[in-house]
């Protein structure tokens, strides 16, 4: 049960300050908005990594529980477990979100970017892709980061 707590509480924290910051910053795509929003999101997950990472692994992230999963590193039961506890810990960290900047609303963000949709999907896939990847193997355990495992997985946020 240690472990399933420890996803939630990343995930609160990860939501709560990567989407805190993008609504602090008022969601712009000015590059202090965007560089500010990627090193919130990506400086969360460093924290994490070593806070909780020696507990539950810091998965923290349904996508990479599941690549954790198709690669044989954990049962069905513990990836769903994970999954459920991620998606209370996304809901807290909105819901502590709300509750300091209900202005903020609990819609996404509505600047037109340019980007269509196919095209942020599309960049979704790939770099969730990349991110599962690095992830992967920085913890193997014969040939991941050890250590530097969790930097090198914020900074990838990033």
């Amino acid at each position: 049960m240690k472990k399933y707590f420890a996803e939630m509480v990343g995930t609160m924290v990860l939501v709560l300050m990567g989407c805190g910051t993008a609504v602090s910053l008022a969601c712009g795509v000015d590059t202090a908005s965007v560089v500010g929003t990627s090193l919130a999101f990506g400086l969360s997950v460093v924290a994490m990594a070593y806070a909780i990472g020696g507990i539950s692994g810091c998965h923290i992230n349904p996508a990479i529980t599941f690549g954790v999963w198709l690669s044989k590193r954990m049962s069905g039961k513990d990836a769903l477990m994970y999954v459920i506890f991620q998606i209370i810990g996304a809901f807290i960290g909105a819901g502590i979100l709300y509750a300091l900047a209900p202005e903020s609303g609990l819609g996404a963000n509505s600047i037109q970017t340019g980007i269509s949709t196919t095209a942020a999907v599309v960049a979704e896939v790939v770099f969730t892709f990349v991110f599962v990847l690095v992830v992967l193997g920085t913890t193997d355990e014969k040939k991941g980061a050890g250590n530097l495992a969790g930097l090198a997985i914020g900074l990838t946020l990033v």
